[in-house]
């Protein structure tokens, strides 16, 4: 009964601060309205997805989208081929 106490405090602990981890990388995103696909590509070369589970229509591409869905909303006007991802390469 203590060793699974310990392990499902354990697991709590370590959940919490992986949680913090995501939380910061998110808080480093700048949301911002680019002007072209040049600009995109220059901060995120795989472009901007709007949702993890989101297929590109164009089939492979050199880089992984960078997922973030206040960012494609405000860039979404880049998606050419309204497959939620805007400046794909």
């Amino acid at each position: 009964m203590k060793k699974g106490m310990a392990m499902l405090l354990s697991l709590i602990l370590v959940m919490g601060f992986m949680g913090s981890i995501q939380v910061e990388a998110a808080a480093k995103v700048t949301l911002k309205t680019y002007k072209n696909c040049t600009e995109v590509n220059k901060v995120y070369p795989g472009g901007i997805a709007r949702a993890s589970t989101v297929k590109n229509k164009g089939g492979a591409t050199k880089y992984k989208p960078f997922i973030n869905q206040k960012l494609y909303d405000l860039n979404k006007k880049s998606d050419r081929d309204k497959d939620l991802i805007a400046c794909e390469r």
